[in-house]
């Protein structure tokens, strides 16, 4: 790991603490641009790495950028921005579907993935349902397709060729993103509460950050 990342490794943490006071102090100016640098640090990450395994890597930094772009509108107080975040999470879980089916073959850890993750992600569609007013479709549809980026992960996860720590800080990674996924809906469908936060950030970061370092340790 090279002195770049070790660097951006460092920081990223001292920036999420901040990001974690201005949220549970809701101070709107200094969410937004502390979100803001912490998500550019993980594209950076997945770009500075050495020998990334190619298309993978491409796809993936497609998704961090739209990732990075639902950051910034989720930061945002309209209604309206929620959806259009909502669209950009939406569109980079679609480019890491691309990258992990791209790098993975059809295995029976797709049919794993798929009885591991199906169930919980029902679970988790009928408890927000009752809340969800005009936003019922919209929602339904993102979860498809995290659950297919989950799948998609164990999918990869079980490729024996590539190195077996890229393919877990793949699996860590997309779950770790799943997870914090349920506390951004929570807080927006259910209960709003610093909770949400103080759990969903970590997760969703630390995700961000493992698969922008899969593009080079996946070789």
């Amino acid at each position: 790991m090279g002195k770049e990342t070790l660097l951006i490794l460092t920081l990223a943490p001292l920036l999420l603490g901040g990001l974690l006071y201005f949220e549970k102090r809701d101070i709107p100016w200094g969410i937004l641009p502390v979100k803001t640098a912490l998500s550019l640090l993980f594209i950076l990450t997945a770009v500075i790495q050495p020998d990334p395994l190619m298309p993978y890597s491409g796809f993936l930094i497609v998704g961090l950028f739209c990732c990075l772009a639902g950051d910034v509108l989720l930061a945002l107080p309209q209604k309206r921005m929620f959806l259009l975040g909502l669209v950009a999470f939406l569109l980079g879980h679609v480019f890491y579907v691309l990258a992990f089916f791209e790098a993975a073959r059809l295995t029976a850890w797709i049919l794993l993935g798929a009885v591991l993750t199906v169930p919980p992600s029902t679970f988790i569609y009928r408890w927000l349902r009752p809340n969800l007013g005009d936003m019922k479709l919209p929602v339904l549809l993102y979860v498809v397709v995290i659950s297919v980026m989950v799948i998609g992960a164990f999918a990869l996860s079980g490729q024996g060729s590539s190195n077996i720590t890229g393919r877990i800080m793949v699996l860590i990674g997309a779950v770790c993103f799943y997870i914090s996924d349920v506390f951004v809906a929570r807080d927006r469908f259910i209960v709003k509460e610093f909770l949400n936060r103080l759990a969903g950030l970590p997760l969703y970061y630390g995700g961000q950050f493992l698969l922008a370092l899969s593009v080079s340790f996946l070789r």
